[in-house]
């Protein structure tokens, strides 16, 4: 399976599409979405392209390729106009034989690492893309297609046989790692 991961598109339909292209031209299976969905939150700005229901309309029509956790600005509100589940504080896959742990980042993190053995937790929440190694766990935070922080671009990434590649929303690679 190849898997689009992607965390905090805060209401920014411009910027979902543009992931959207991204998905498609990489042949992915499924979308792994690491929370703050719909809503962008008191500290940043009104985003781009807001519209909550249009990313709902979006993503609800393929709903049965999304796996979501819940972000610290996702709520029971924004699950009454999706249709797949986002309220749980984790959700983990087993691929090919490899445990990727998806979280948001506000919970679990490279600080803050969920107990259990994992190939790599992946997460978002600070909008800085990281991708490294702590002890034999790889560190995938995919960073954010619409509030990029620290000067990086938007970006996000995709998990396929065992490697984890981070993109810039325009589809430039701009780093991979094999977990």
């Amino acid at each position: 399976m190849k898997y689009l991961l992607i965390s905090d598109i805060h209401g920014s339909l411009p910027a979902l599409k543009e992931a959207l292209k991204l998905f498609d031209s990489q042949h992915c299976d499924m979308i792994c979405i690491m929370g703050d969905i719909l809503n962008y939150g008191p500290r940043n700005e009104i985003p781009e392209g807001i519209d909550p229901k249009g990313i709902a309309e979006c993503l609800n029509s393929m709903a049965d390729k999304i796996i979501a956790v819940r972000g610290n600005c996702d709520s029971e509100v924004d699950q009454m106009l999706l249709d797949f589940p986002i309220m749980s504080d984790y959700a983990m896959i087993v691929d090919e034989g490899h445990k990727l742990f998806l979280t948001h980042g506000h919970i679990y993190n490279k600080e803050n690492l969920p107990k259990g053995n994992f190939d790599a937790i992946i997460y978002g929440h600070t909008h800085l893309w990281e991708l490294c190694k702590i002890s034999s766990t790889t560190i995938c935070n995919t960073g954010s297609v619409t509030f990029p922080k620290g000067g990086n671009p938007p970006t996000l990434a995709i998990y396929e046989n065992g490697t984890i590649k981070i993109f810039h929303l325009n589809g430039k690679l701009i780093k991979q790692f094999a977990i």
